[in-house]
Parts: structure tokens; C-alpha cells; sequence
């Protein structure tokens, strides 16, 4: 199978995906059932955005491939949260654990969740402005 056929709709559907969105992409692909036809976590992408692309990562148990996708995506708009924030180190720090192989799911979700303030409190300081 290709990198970019990672999945298919067997595959997911054996995960339990929400109903909205397995209604989502069967409607996207012209399908009413789960087959093994590769599929390809671009159409993924495009038909149910970027939380279901990286929800079939994890499903997969492919989590180091969606944490360093996660931390590229992120470093992709940093500079708009540096712009505003720019000795805030939140974000990078998050991007880092994203990318630490060796942290402990503690970790990661005390990173994540001071990303998640620092992008509130960045939106916050972008709107009084």
C-alpha cells in the first residue's frame, strides 16, 4: 500500500468513528458501506477537515506520525502567534513535546493544554487590540 493510501473504510470503521463524521465521508466518496479500497488520508483531509485526518492516524496507532504532523501544522501559522506574543514560549514548547518521542502522555497534556491557553489568551490580546 502507498504512504498516502494509509487507510480504509474497513479500517476506521473497526475504530468506531463518530456517526457524523463516518456520515460525512461515506457521502464524500459516493458510499453507503465500509470497503477495503486504499484510501487516502488527503481525501480524508479534504472531505472532514484536519481533527478526523488525525483522528485516523491515532486509530491506526500511527500517534508518532499525528503528533509530528500536529507540530508541523502548528509551526506553519507560529510566526502569527509570535507576531503577537513574541516571549511567549508556549506554543514552541508544545511543538516540542509534540515531537518528543520519549514524553509521557502527562507530558503532552500539560504542554497542550498551556498551548491551548496561550492561544486563548493570544486571540484575547488580538481582539482588544
Amino acid at each position: 500500500m502507498e504512504y498516502n493510501s494509509i487507510t480504509t473504510l474497513n479500517e476506521i470503521r473497526a475504530h468506531a468513528p463518530c456517526k457524523e463524521g463516518w456520515e460525512k465521508l461515506l457521502a464524500h466518496l459516493g458510499k453507503t458501506k465500509a470497503d477495503d479500497e486504499p484510501l487516502a488520508l488527503l481525501t480524508i483531509l479534504e472531505s472532514n477537515g484536519l481533527d478526523d485526518a488525525l483522528w485516523c492516524l491515532r486509530a491506526k496507532s500511527l500517534d508518532r506520525l499525528s503528533r509530528h504532523f500536529q507540530a508541523w501544522c502548528a509551526e506553519q501559522v507560529l510566526h502569527h502567534f509570535e507576531t503577537e506574543r513574541p516571549n511567549d514560549t508556549r506554543a514552541r514548547d508544545q511543538i516540542a513535546m509534540l515531537r518528543n518521542d520519549n514524553a509521557t502522555e502527562s507530558d503532552r497534556e500539560a504542554a497542550r493544554d498551556a498551548a491551548w491557553e496561550a492561544a486563548r489568551d493570544a486571540a484575547w490580546g488580538a481582539a482588544r487590540a
